[in-house]
């Protein structure tokens, strides 16, 4: 039951003195900070005392206090689990921050489904599926997923295989990332085996498979099937590769999570080593940010339980047997209790004095210093920025398949005259030029973007229909709901309604959706958006370039009508070698007369009459 009122004696005095939470707000009613206690009275009375041996950043938030939230709870241990929700909630401004702090991903195999699926996830639901982590950065997770999905070429579509599939497989399988079996060219039976072999890889039993594959190889290659032998040699090869890692990375322990802080000044990192059957699985940082006077224990703390306890629920899976930490911390009894419930067993988080367990906190430090000393994380990180990208791009837009093929359509025309359309194509987040597409409307439309939009986008899938290329994942359109509709009624004339569509309106940036009234709106910094920004303003680019061409063209056409000796043949030439005014003028005589049917008298007239040179 939760209460506020202003701060008076009287006020102070008839707080309960039953464990839970305090939250201290603002005249505005911000929440400033929010804290819990064994007993409310004697911990929020504490702060309104005057106390010599307070900080500047506690007298600074007492300051600015002006009312008092109380939240009573059953327990000690259910304050914490609370404080640690709220704060991952409202993010007060006097409490420790984590830089980006947020739900922390999972790798999640969907085993529930007929044809399960591996995906980077920050929601963990109980529906069946397995989950490993949680991991405190996800561009490591990234990297480990890409190198299982090469090994064992699972689907990253959505359908809901077998009920729901698409017509043709999708850019995945053509690249050789996934065995279509959307489409029937993978049976359940082949796809399953590939499914248990990766749960055995984020397991960490690399050596006891890649032993197996072995011998799985050597009898397809004594019954003559080759092209499987070949595919089992490739796996063997990746999983050496992740065993010699591993190799590296083997630790005398068990089932274990290290957490240790490197400190400078005011920057500080966190850092988890993930120990499972004594292998380091993961090596994760994460930064601190508005530092001032708290000791290196209150960051151990606000790390280990915004980690364990900041997600809800989720603390429940993957829990090692134990933590080691590198000193005693506040809530440290009460984390230890709150994660042995969770886990159903024992879970003990100590400060390991001496031997392995004390070399495994060592090796922590260590980590944690040279995450505060180097940019190599971040460096990994944005070169998968694009797979991240491509990723989210699906998950906002809730696409059936990863958008790794794009197509982005533009009109340009001058008042209703030399419209022209461009359709720019992106592969992985990056121009694929050789893709491009240019093209004079031929409807008379004026300007009526929506039927140009429509007339370009029948011609460009049309092609790709009859040349049986590679078609786009998603379609994106400049401009708003007149443009998609558009393009789903194209599509769908064409057989092609399982090619997404959005369009991206320029004014407020937001994105249309198929089937959702309202648009979709990112927050501006959102690589996901900055991505269709970035294919929009291309293919604007590559329209107006062209229709400036077309313009230029007709400028100089018209120009040369004029001149005595100039016919359609000759016009046509110097259109074609020249291409604009601005080019033949500075050609000059010379220039001109070099082309065939040119002298030196029609150059020189030419030029004349075009009033940049002169006999």
């Amino acid at each position: 039951m939760a209460s506020s009122y202003p701060i008076t004696a009287k006020f102070l005095g008839s707080l309960p003195t039953a464990p839970g939470v305090y939250l201290f707000r603002d005249q505005r009613g911000e929440i400033l900070y929010v804290g819990k206690a064994k007993a409310l009275r004697p911990r929020v009375k504490s702060y309104f005392r005057k106390d010599p041996s307070h900080s500047v950043k506690t007298r600074e938030l007492i300051r600015r206090v002006t009312s008092v939230d109380t939240i009573v709870v059953g327990s000690e241990a259910e304050a914490l689990i609370l404080e640690a929700n709220l704060i991952k909630e409202h993010h007060p401004r006097f409490n420790i921050q984590l830089r980006d702090d947020k739900r922390y991903p999972y790798l999640k195999v969907t085993t529930q489904e007929p044809f399960p699926r591996v995906m980077v996830t920050r929601e963990v639901r109980d529906d069946g599926a397995r989950y490993f982590g949680p991991y405190t950065s996800v561009g490591p997770l990234r990297q480990a997923l890409e190198l299982v999905m090469r090994l064992y070429p699972l689907r990253s579509c959505r359908y809901d295989l077998p009920r729901q599939a698409p017509d043709r497989p999708c850019l995945d399988h053509h690249i050789g990332r996934c065995l279509a079996p959307c489409v029937g060219l993978q049976s359940q039976e082949s796809y399953g085996a590939m499914v248990r072999e990766v749960l055995r890889i984020l397991d960490g039993d690399t050596e006891a498979l890649a032993e197996e594959v072995r011998e799985r190889m050597g009898a397809a290659a004594r019954e003559l099937r080759f092209e499987e032998a070949a595919r089992l040699r490739d796996v063997t090869r990746g999983l050496d590769t992740i065993a010699r890692q591993q190799l590296v990375h083997k630790v005398k322990g068990g089932d274990q999570d290290v957490l240790a802080v490197a400190r400078d000044g005011q920057l500080a990192v966190a850092l988890a080593l993930r120990i499972r059957r004594g292998l380091l699985l993961g090596r994760d940082a994460q930064r601190f940010s508005d530092l001032v006077d708290e000791d290196d224990s209150a960051l151990l703390s606000v790390f280990a339980t915004r980690y364990y306890l900041g997600r809800g629920e989720e603390g429940t899976l993957d829990l090692p047997r134990e933590v080691l930490v590198p000193r005693e911390f506040p809530d440290q009894m009460l984390l230890e209790e709150v994660l042995s419930e969770r886990a159903g067993r024992k879970l003990r988080v100590r400060v390991p004095r001496r031997g392995d367990a004390r070399r495994l906190l060592d090796l922590a430090a260590a980590n944690a210093r040279s995450a505060m000393e180097d940019r190599v994380a971040a460096q990994a990180l944005a070169t998968n920025r694009a797979d991240e990208t491509l990723y989210e791009l699906q998950d906002r837009l809730d696409l059936n398949v990863v958008p790794r093929v794009m197509v982005c359509f533009d009109i340009s025309h001058l008042q209703g005259t030399d419209t022209v359309a461009s359709a720019v194509v992106f592969q992985n987040g990056v121009a694929r030029k050789s893709g491009y597409r240019r093209m004079k409307i031929r409807g008379d439309w004026g300007n009526d973007d929506v039927r140009s939009m429509s007339e370009a986008v029948t011609r460009f899938f049309r092609r790709g229909l009859e040349e049986g290329t590679q078609l786009p994942d998603l379609v994106v359109m400049d401009g708003g709901r007149g443009q998609l509709d558009a393009a789903r009624d194209s599509l769908r004339a064409l057989g092609l309604e399982e090619v997404a569509v959005v369009a991206l309106a320029k004014r407020e940036e937001e994105i249309h959706l198929s089937g959702r009234a309202e648009p979709l709106s990112l927050p501006r910094r959102n690589q996901a958006l900055r991505l269709l920004q970035r294919i929009r303003n291309e293919a604007h680019r590559f329209a107006s370039s062209y229709n400036r061409k077309l313009r230029s063209r007709n400028t100089l056409r018209s120009q040369l009508d004029d001149i005595p000796g100039v016919g359609p043949a000759r016009r046509e030439a110097l259109i074609s070698h020249f291409g604009s005014v601005r080019a033949l003028r500075a050609a000059g005589p010379e220039q001109i007369a070099r082309l065939p049917g040119f002298g030196h008298e029609l150059a020189r007239r030419i030029s004349r009459v075009l009033g940049r040179h002169s006999v």
